[in-house]
C-alpha cells in the first residue's frame, strides 16, 4: 500500500489553498470537526479497506494497493 499525492500540480496547489483557508480542515467538507482536519475521516476508512485504490474525495490523495 502506498499513498500519494495528486499528479495534478494545479489541483494539489488549490487544494493545499483550501486546507490553508479552512485552517487544516478539508475544503470539500462543509463541518469543520476533528473528522475532517487534514486526511478526513472517511479516506482513513478507505485506507483501511485493503480492496481499496483510488483517490480520497477531494482528490488530493490517492491510495495505491501496492
Amino acid at each position: 500500500m502506498a499513498i500519494r499525492l495528486n499528479e495534478d500540480k494545479e489541483l494539489v496547489a488549490a487544494i493545499k489553498e483550501g486546507l490553508k483557508k479552512k485552517n487544516g480542515y478539508c475544503p470539500c467538507r462543509l463541518e469543520m470537526i476533528p473528522e475532517n482536519k487534514g486526511m478526513c475521516k472517511e479516506f482513513k476508512e478507505q485506507i483501511s479497506d485493503p480492496e481499496f485504490e483510488g483517490y480520497c474525495h477531494c482528490m488530493l490523495y490517492y491510495k495505491s494497493k501496492e
